[in-house]
């Protein structure tokens, strides 16, 4: 469940990238109106926010912060890597992992402590260190 009280919608496995409902750091007001805009999954939402003027249209078209778009641009980027699940995605919240700049802020020993520990606390198990570290080089390659 998310932040804002409402159920995140299952992801349906043939989904190329992440519907717009994976998100968890957005409120249902703003998830509504970038629906409206269009915009359904995370990877349309990533197209439209690649530069800081699109950012801002955007804010301003679903009534929001540049910092509010930043922060789901930074959640999308993450919720789009490869071989990256909302089992996953799960799992790095109960890391306290929210998004791209928190996997970068990180050195690869301690991104997979955290990954680890999370996973122990969840009682699953932790995906493959291979996985593990082609997240943290993915976030590298695609740091702004």
């Amino acid at each position: 469940m998310a932040s804002s009280g409402r159920a995140i919608p299952p992801q349906r496995s043939d989904a190329p990238v992440p519907p717009i409902g994976e998100l968890t750091r957005i409120e249902q007001v703003h998830l509504d109106r970038l629906e409206h805009q269009g915009i359904f999954t995370t990877g349309l939402l990533l197209e439209v926010t690649e530069t800081t003027t699109r950012r801002q249209t955007l804010a301003d078209q679903v009534d929001a912060s540049t910092n509010d778009v930043l922060a789901w641009r930074d959640e999308a980027l993450m919720l789009n890597l490869a071989s990256f699940g909302p089992d996953d995605h799960q799992l790095l919240m109960q890391a306290g992992i929210d998004g791209l700049r928190d996997i970068l802020a990180l050195d690869l020993d301690a991104f997979r402590d955290r990954i680890h520990r999370a996973a122990l606390e969840l009682n699953v198990e932790p995906p493959p260190d291979l996985t593990i570290s082609g997240w943290w080089d993915q976030a590298r390659t695609l740091e702004d």
